[in-house]
């Protein structure tokens, strides 16, 4: 069934360049940096931590899933959606300019098996730490199915990334783009489509939906939580969140949990 690809690295404070920072439409951007040194392996669903420079009001760093690794390259690019003045500093950010950065953090999710079919689910910038794992998995012989949800089509990104991966999904809000409605509503959770793994992330609500739906199904479950997770290393207790083990710490027991671990 696959194993968990977390691996145990040395977490690394580090300076990355910008080597890119291309606005993606009104309030997101792509960021892509390079270290100095020679990138390891690192799993999806993990994450960077980023301290926000020049900000007067933003003292905690901002964590950011890895969106992609280029490792020919050895470029990292994370995906930013404007959300308040450190996310707005950020997507400022001139090619040339260094970033300090604690990478990588966290568990990622479970790879898939030669073969398997699985289901990546989106919801807005939820679609971060996705895009590296439908790369991941297809390179491992899974077969990938994407299904992202935006408000309007004016939302919907980097479609043309997905599609290199598998067939890919799409619903708006407002019936702009793709099947109208909310993401679950979306036909390919209909008992035909049959999948052994449902990979998810984006806002709170949908996640808790695309569970119940994932458990009707009878089909195994990741979700990416997206608590605030200003150290990174467990010691802020800011991203705490209750589990049937106890409370744990996103950011180092996750970001990445099977449902059957929460008390959803």
């Amino acid at each position: 069934m696959g194993r968990n690809l977390f691996a145990e690295m040395n977490k690394n404070v580090s300076e990355f360049v910008v080597t890119d920072n291309i606005q993606l439409n009104y309030n997101n951007f792509l960021i892509k940096l390079q270290p100095s040194f020679i990138m390891e392996q690192i799993v999806p669903g993990q994450f960077v931590n980023i301290l926000i420079n020049d900000s007067k009001s933003t003292f905690l760093r901002r964590p950011f899933s890895i969106f992609d690794i280029d490792y020919k390259q050895n470029i990292l690019s994370i995906l930013v959606k404007i959300a308040g003045e450190g996310s707005k500093k950020l997507t400022g950010v001139k090619v040339g300019e260094k970033l300090d950065m604690i990478f990588p953090l966290g568990n990622g999710f479970t790879s898939a098996a030669e073969n398997e079919q699985i289901l990546l689910v989106g919801g807005g910038v939820g679609i971060a730490p996705l895009l590296f794992l439908a790369r991941e998995s297809r390179a491992a012989g899974a077969e990938v199915n994407i299904l992202l949800g935006a408000r309007s089509s004016n939302d919907h990104i980097l479609l043309d990334e997905f599609v290199q991966y598998g067939p890919v999904h799409l619903t708006t809000d407002d019936g702009s783009l793709g099947t109208k409605g909310l993401i679950v509503q979306h036909e390919i959770f209909n008992n035909h489509h049959k999948f052994s793994r449902i990979y998810c992330c984006g806002p709170d609500p949908m996640m808790h939906a695309v569970a119940k739906k994932a458990r009707i199904l009878q089909v195994s479950c990741e979700v990416s939580l997206e608590n605030m997770m200003a150290c990174g290393f467990g010691v802020c207790l800011c991203c705490v969140t209750p589990t049937k083990q106890g409370n744990q710490c996103v950011c180092t027991d996750g970001p990445v949990f099977n449902i059957e671990q929460l008390k959803w």
